[in-house]
């Protein structure tokens, strides 16, 4: 089975380098990936993993406001009936939310300097 990953950064932070770096990294290890880009919108995400049939979504944030964003993108796709989608993130998180995101409902919580290789094989292992 490949993986489908849909990808892409919720709101206004518009750096992206991270982000083409795992979406490279997800295409290389085999993965199909559907990147949306940045300035993305919580329902327009949602609906994407949804039409894709994505077996994973992953989010970047550099600039801040993850707990809210992602609280309400959980909630969203609890709505949508798409509780069996994996739900990763990265960036620029403190250490003291990485708990916190995980009661909401994230899989995982990949840092800078994650390998990216720690990043596929927990996507492959997961899902």
């Amino acid at each position: 089975m490949k993986l489908k990953v849909v990808t892409g950064k919720i709101g206004l932070d518009d750096h992206y380098r991270g982000i083409l770096s795992i979406n490279k990294a997800f295409t290389d290890a085999g993965m199909e990936v559907v990147y949306l880009g940045t300035g993305q919108r919580i329902d327009a995400m949602v609906e994407a993993v949804l039409h894709e049939d994505a077996h994973v979504v992953g989010l970047s944030f550099l600039c801040g406001g993850h707990l809210q964003i992602m609280q309400r993108f959980i909630n969203r796709m609890k709505k949508r009936g798409l509780d069996d989608v994996l739900i990763v993130i990265g960036g620029v998180i403190p250490d003291y939310d990485v708990p916190k995101l995980k009661d909401i409902g994230v899989s995982e919580v990949f840092l800078p300097g994650t390998p990216l290789a720690d990043i596929t094989n927990f996507v492959r292992e997961k899902v």
